[in-house]
């Protein structure tokens, strides 16, 4: 799907605010409702827009320790890694990497004595982790970039 510059603020719209309506999105962009929502349904369709997410505040729901963890596991098991990574709720998001390791995974703890726990008791059971290494971090910087204005820039 080629995306021109509607549909690039359109995206931009909607990552900002999600609860928009069809009206309110159009009159942004420039287009009547039924335009507007025909242009979303497709770049629904396309896969440009995966789905719609409150975001929500890790502070504030009591996960203030975050860490950046390089993994290393065996050959033979990374498909049994990655599924016990999607399935774990301190696992924030996981990335295959080229490296000295083989994923960088970004964990949310309670505090530092649920991030130990998770270490020491519950990390090294995954499948194939052979060793790992952890960053704390102190603040965060920059939480969620906008992929709308990413994808919008100049070539």
């Amino acid at each position: 799907m080629a995306l021109d510059q509607v549909d690039h603020r359109l995206m931009a719209a909607l990552e900002g605010d999600a609860r928009l309506s069809f009206a309110s999105l159009g009159e942004m962009v420039g287009l009547s409702k039924t335009p507007c929502w025909k242009r979303v349904q497709a770049l629904e369709q396309a896969g440009a827009i995966r789905g719609y997410h409150a975001a929500l505040d890790a502070d504030a729901l009591g996960l203030g320790t975050a860490a950046f963890v390089r993994i290393s596991v065996r050959f033979d098991k990374h498909a049994e890694f990655e599924k016990a990574v999607q399935a774990h709720p301190m696992i924030l998001s996981c990335h295959a990497t080229v490296g000295d390791t083989d994923y960088l995974a970004h964990i949310l703890a309670r505090d530092m004595t649920d991030l130990d726990e998770f270490l020491r008791a519950q990390l090294w059971r995954l499948p194939g982790v052979e060793r790992f290494t952890t960053t704390i971090a102190m603040r965060e910087i920059k939480a969620a970039g906008s992929l709308a204005a990413n994808a919008a820039r100049k070539k």
